[in-house]
């Protein structure tokens, strides 16, 4: 069974997402995508959200 992870973050850097991106993947989670939330007036995205996958054998994994 395929499932989902999202990961939120206000801190739209390289950094910041590249963290995000080593924290999960090392605990076995597979990167997905970025999408962004942009602000109106801005062209810097004001959030992000990061989204992962994992197959797990049944739902109490």
């Amino acid at each position: 069974m395929l499932i989902y992870k999202v990961v939120e973050t206000s801190q739209v850097d390289d950094l910041s997402l590249e963290s995000i991106l080593n924290q999960w993947t090392a605990e076995g989670w597979h990167f997905e995508g970025f999408h962004f939330a942009m602000r109106e007036a801005n062209r810097r995205p004001g959030m992000a959200f990061v989204t992962f996958t994992r197959e797990v054998l049944d739902q109490s994994e």
